[in-house]
């Protein structure tokens, strides 16, 4: 069950990083199941990741991460999210959440950072937090940043 070895890595926690240091101390559980439905309210103290249908509630008090093969139909608060799969919802972030190129997103995100992948998709309305206002909007097109003073 547990293991003595060298180098052994504890279960749940990330892989280490280059300098053999851990990459992050904080676990990830991780749904899996490509024809599993779960529903229901899921408090998760730590960072969870999805790769199975999953609706209802979550609060999440680290990082949500939605798996390619991941769909979340629910009402979300997280400190962060990545969003690979599909997402549908309202959801609120106290940190940043990112839509990589394969992630699909219809609803509504209060976040103080999004950030959108080319080929990535969003259908919604976004909130920005932290009660300061833009100083200039910023675009991304083909991964370069314009629209901003230099």
């Amino acid at each position: 069950m547990f293991s003595t070895q060298k180098g052994a890595q504890k279960q749940g926690s990330l892989p280490a990083s280059d300098n053999g240091a851990p990459a992050s101390s904080v676990p990830l559980l991780t749904i899996v199941g490509e024809r599993a439905r779960i529903e229901g309210k899921f408090d998760i103290a730590d960072s969870i990741q999805v790769e199975c249908e999953v609706g209802g509630e979550l609060n999440v008090g680290g990082k949500l991460v939605i798996g390619e093969k991941g769909v979340v139909n629910a009402n979300v608060q997280t400190v962060d999210a990545i969003i690979m799969g599909h997402y549908e919802g309202t959801m609120v972030a106290t940190g940043n959440v990112e839509i990589t190129e394969t992630g699909r997103v219809s609803g509504n995100i209060t976040t103080d950072s999004l950030v959108i992948s080319k080929g990535g998709f969003f259908n919604g309305n976004v909130v920005k937090t932290g009660g300061r206002e833009p100083k200039a909007p910023v675009y991304l097109v083909e991964d370069k940043r314009v629209g901003v003073p230099r």
